[in-house]
């Protein structure tokens, strides 16, 4: 996006109220909570509200992206100070030419004169397209390669792009002359504008494709092969670079941005890089211990040793066994016990759970005992 004069004229980060030195999360934060303030659903027919919705969220729209965000600091701070000013005949600053238009340019892509240059047609970059892959827990664990069907603007293959019917080619546009911008005087500044006539492409199509009707792009679906990492999370974004939609004046193609789905598993669960999972033990397993034997997210398993006198919910780490690191190694498979306690019991069970809360009861009436007893002298 090409600098605009309102950039000079408005200050955004007062329009959100934050502060200049906020952070990209402050800023986010501010604009929601304004967005659900201000927007329209909850205040028809109120042309104020209307406004102020639409200010901040043009405000966020520069604010909240870093790249537009360093340039509007950069023009309002060169601004501020006169761009290496001189005395005007009035005392104040007058801004001066020289060196100005290709400070500028450099900064802004070509989308900025001071009135003494005029720039160029801007190549800009394809759009960026959205794709969804779903996985199992184990595939999400291993990592696999996996075909995606992807859906936007591609590259029209009757004129390969051009916007003209084969055997054809488009005309140099009249109004900008091919550069694909106008330029708008402003006193001091000139501020690039993209062609009406045109659309910034430069050039007039008389003869159109009669597939993309001229526009050298179809929409269109194709598959796209994606390589999704060892231990990859659910809600994780790939980026495939250059595979989204095709550029225009010569810029780059966008890129596809797949979301990853994983499916949860009926055993195992994710915390982090480690592998959880909840085993049921029996209640004289906790108490007398025992070994229990537990499955692995790889397809193994192993045996853990149960302490006597386990509580429910302790947890026991295997390590290595859990999802592999970004860096190197894996992670652990922590084992949560759950004691199980037994139901429909028969009437043997029921007696022998009473001999135990029996042999329970009388211990407990011997350490009170002691505790009440008189020490002896």
């Amino acid at each position: 996006m090409a600098p605009q004069r309102e950039w000079l004229e408005k200050d955004y980060y007062a329009v959100l109220g934050v502060s200049k030195d906020a952070s990209a999360d402050e800023i986010k934060k501010a604009y929601r909570k304004l967005a659900r303030e201000n927007h329209p659903d909850a205040h028809p027919d109120d042309a104020d509200s209307e406004r102020r919705f639409k200010e901040i969220g043009e405000a966020y729209a520069v604010l909240g992206d870093e790249k537009q965000r360093r340039e509007y600091d950069e023009l309002r701070r060169l601004g501020a100070s006169g761009f290496g000013t001189r005395g005007g005949p009035d005392g104040g600053a007058a801004f001066t030419d020289a060196g100005l238009g290709d400070l500028l340019n450099s900064m802004f892509d070509g989308g900025f004169s001071t009135g003494t240059r005029t720039t160029g047609r801007r190549a800009r970059r394809g759009a960026d397209l959205a794709a969804d892959v779903h996985l199992t827990f184990e595939d999400a664990l291993a990592g696999v390669r996996t075909t995606l069907r992807v859906t936007g603007d591609g590259e029209c293959g009757t004129c390969h792009g051009s916007g003209s019917r084969p055997g054809s080619r488009p005309e140099t546009c009249p109004v900008c002359n091919g550069r694909g911008q106008v330029t708008l005087d402003q006193g001091p500044f000139s501020f690039a504008q993209p062609c009406q006539h045109c659309g910034g492409r430069g050039r007039v199509v008389t003869d159109p494709c009669p597939t993309c009707n001229g526009q050298g792009r179809v929409v269109k679906p194709r598959q796209l092969t994606v390589r999704v990492p060892a231990g990859v999370r659910d809600g994780a974004v790939i980026r495939v670079p250059g595979r989204g939609g095709p550029g225009t004046g010569g810029g780059p193609p966008g890129d596809v941005l797949v979301t990853v789905h994983v499916a949860p598993h009926p055993w195992f669960g994710r915390k982090g890089d480690d592998v959880t999972l909840e085993v049921p033990i029996a209640l004289h397993e906790a108490a007398l211990g025992t070994r229990i034997t537990v499955p692995t997210p790889s397809g193994g398993t192993r045996t853990i040793k149960i302490p006597a006198g386990t509580t429910s919910g302790r947890t026991f780490r295997v390590r290595g066994q859990g999802a592999p690191r970004k860096t190197s190694g894996f992670g652990d498979l922590l084992v949560t016990v759950r004691i199980d306690v037994p139901t429909g019991l028969s009437r043997r069970e029921k007696e022998l759970l009473g001999e135990l809360a029996e042999l329970d009861r009388r211990a407990a009436d011997r350490r009170a005992a002691l505790v009440h007893e008189p020490q002896a002298s």
